[in-house]
């Protein structure tokens, strides 16, 4: 069990998660990192949506001086939630590598389990059924990810869109897929 380097308040939340007599075979948690696909992604667009925003805003407030005062004056405040914007684009790495450190990975002697904290806390459980068809994504240096499956929902522009779900940027991934493939044989086993 790989538990040493969890906070005491990951280790208090997965402790009140545990059913009577449920014991851990392993614990872990991400790989902390500032980028990932998906950040470098949103940084990417944010760079050029900042530079713009502020062009905008700029260039608004340069022509306000020669339009009627109130108007002068907020025209040119029409681009700065676009530029928070941006600028939270931007620190999307910083997000990403918070979040990480508040998400932990369980495997009991029943179930996998995966606690991605934050401004709240989203607890999902996964039956040794539902760990039947996981596979594994594995890097160079043997870490990876394991996805147990996937989650459609539409964005806030309606576009589909889907996420992977599992134990994700863990160290030594196919020790952590082989204990998943026997938990769930163990269950198999069990009720024959």
């Amino acid at each position: 069990m790989t538990d040493l380097l969890i906070p005491r308040p990951l280790r208090d939340m997965v402790d009140r998660e545990l059913e009577s007599n449920e014991r851990i075979n392993w614990m872990g948690m991400p790989k902390r990192v500032f980028f990932t696909r998906i950040t470098t992604f949103t940084v990417l667009f944010g760079l050029p949506w900042t530079a713009f925003a502020v062009f905008w805003t700029v260039g608004a407030a340069s022509i306000g001086k020669d339009v009627p005062f109130l108007f002068g004056l907020l025209f040119p405040l029409f681009g700065l939630p676009f530029i928070m914007i941006g600028l939270l684009m931007m620190l999307s790495p910083i997000w990403a590598y918070r979040r990480s450190a508040k998400t932990v990975y369980v495997i009991t002697d029943r179930r996998a389990i995966t606690f991605d904290s934050g401004w709240t806390t989203t607890v999902r459980s996964y039956s040794p059924e539902k760990l039947k068809n996981i596979f594994r994504k594995e890097k160079r240096d043997g870490s990876g990810d394991i996805i147990f499956t996937r989650r459609a929902y539409r964005d806030s522009d309606g576009d589909r869109q889907s996420e992977e779900l599992g134990f994700i940027r863990i160290a030594n991934v196919k020790d952590v897929e082989h204990r998943l493939k026997d938990l769930a044989k163990q269950m198999d086993a069990a009720e024959s």
